[in-house]
């Protein structure tokens, strides 16, 4: 009988997170200051510890993992790798999908993978309050949840749409411990020029960013500085979730497998990243028993890599960030309300830039309509109510799986299931009573974007030309 859920013991959890910097098809380019148009980190290092600054830096490919990072991460992991047989059955496909399953941490998704390291080297430099932005509430809960264990404040910036959709996020914060505000808010000059423009405004992550940076600098005028922490884009944050990715490996082992197709959804790029950057390495590094190919799965209605443009941007709508490389709807953007609210960020992460510019990874756009629809299939055949982010990638590997069926081919499918949806009942309800809408974002506004990006800028182009390509 074959196994339905693949699992390792504690002393299987990775003792080094992989960094995919040195394996890169070729390096990153640099911040940008937007004071000057030059290479520079500008607020980076007044937000941040050494230590995560160090590790956002790091050339070295493998980083040790804090013993007091790893007993918090046996509350939860190893995470289960399930085999979705009956999905398989569902989808008659000949095709073996299996699922990495991020929901059973403590907040519900993968995101606790990067708080914990992040709370813990704040409270290692004698930081006593952290600060952060969040979509869906994901990032924000488990934030939360990571600052209580190491005795830290946690102050988190809910983008309002979000925050009117899914009030148990907010009580779930506040039972870590931590406060959570709507954004824009009038805790700070970032939200409360937004809020002068549009009082109505539902925010956007890009806002939420701005006022929790602002947070974490005015904080230093009151002699009880806090430091900013994030959830996806960055290398470090990408690097940490590599405990994913790094025990679906042993667990393929196990049952004598391994994947010719990985998915993953991308909001700022951080679960994919950490379920296929491990696979990627057994590539370069030819230890590969197969050619692995890699799927990003992004919304329609917040389409940055499909629709976007690979240049230089703030990563926060305030513009209180360097310059970033990465493709971007523009640091302005509004996203419609959909219900993914961990994918509703403007940029990507660098690292996904490159890979997709390389050609190393490809990305495939989802209405959320088609994937709540995939959504419903998984959830009345595994059994697991995924979260709406999961269900994009749900989506692309349905069709894949489809697509096995139509051609009787047989392959190992694996995606990354980032967390459960147990917060997300409003959308289901909207869903199953038909007034969930197939948003798409429209390329004029992107290029409308990226016009008022270049006025703001007149070098871009050259810097772009230069430092991108």
């Amino acid at each position: 009988m074959t196994d339905k859920k693949i699992v390792l013991k504690e002393s299987d959890i990775p003792k080094q997170w992989y960094n995919i910097v040195p394996d890169l098809p070729h390096p990153i380019p640099p911040f940008i200051e937007a004071e000057t148009g030059q290479p520079g980190v500008g607020i980076v290092p007044k937000i941040f510890p050494k230590a995560i600054i160090g590790q956002e830096i790091s050339q070295e490919r493998w980083i040790d993992i804090p013993d007091e990072v790893r007993d918090v991460y046996k509350i939860w992991r190893p995470s289960p790798l399930f085999r979705a047989l009956n999905l398989e059955k569902a989808l008659k496909t000949p095709a073996k999908i299996y699922y990495k399953y991020e929901g059973v941490s403590p907040p519900g998704s993968h995101k606790a993978n990067s708080a914990v390291p992040q709370a813990y080297y704040n409270m290692k430099e004698g930081i006593t309050r952290v600060t952060t932005e969040t979509g869906a509430g994901q990032w924000g809960s488990a934030l939360s949840f990571a600052a209580g264990m190491f005795g830290l404040e946690a102050t988190v910036y809910m983008v309002r749409a979000s925050f009117d959709q899914k009030p148990y996020r907010k009580a779930m914060m506040n039972a870590f411990g931590a406060e959570c505000v709507a954004s824009p808010s009038n805790k700070t000059e970032a939200g409360k020029r937004i809020l002068a423009e549009d009082p109505d405004s539902k925010g956007s992550l890009g806002i939420a960013i701005s006022e929790a940076v602002e947070d974490s600098l005015e904080s230093e005028k009151t002699g009880k500085k806090a430091n900013y922490t994030i959830g996806s884009v960055f290398n470090h944050v990408c690097m940490h979730q590599t405990v994913a990715g790094l025990e679906a490996q042993k667990q393929f082992a196990m049952v004598d497998d391994y994947p010719d197709e990985i998915y993953g959804c991308i909001g700022g790029g951080s679960s994919f990243s950490g379920l296929f950057w491990p696979f990627y390495y057994d590539k370069v590094s030819k230890k590969a028993p197969k050619e692995t190919n890699f799927f990003a799965v992004e919304p329609t209605a917040c389409p940055k890599v499909t629709r976007g443009y690979y240049t230089y941007d703030h990563g926060d709508t305030a513009k209180l960030t360097p310059l970033v490389p990465m493709h971007t709807l523009g640091h302005d953007f509004m996203p419609a309300p959909i219900h993914a609210g961990g994918l509703r960020y403007h940029g990507i992460a660098p690292t996904i830039s490159v890979m997709s510019q390389e050609k190393q990874l490809s990305t495939i756009a989802v209405n959320q309509v088609d994937a709540f629809d995939a959504a419903k299939i998984f959830t009345r055949s595994e059994g697991i109510i995924p979260a709406p982010e999961a269900a994009h990638a749900i989506k692309a590997v349905c069709d894949e799986a489809r697509q096995c069926a139509k051609t009787n081919t047989q392959k190992t499918i694996l995606f990354a299931l980032t967390g459960h949806g147990f917060f997300d009942m409003t959308a289901y309800e909207e869903y199953f009573n038909g007034r969930l809408q197939p948003y798409e974002y429209p390329a004029e506004k992107v290029a409308e974007s990226m016009k008022k990006l270049r006025a703001l800028y007149p070098w871009l182009n050259e810097v772009t030309t230069k430092y991108i390509g």
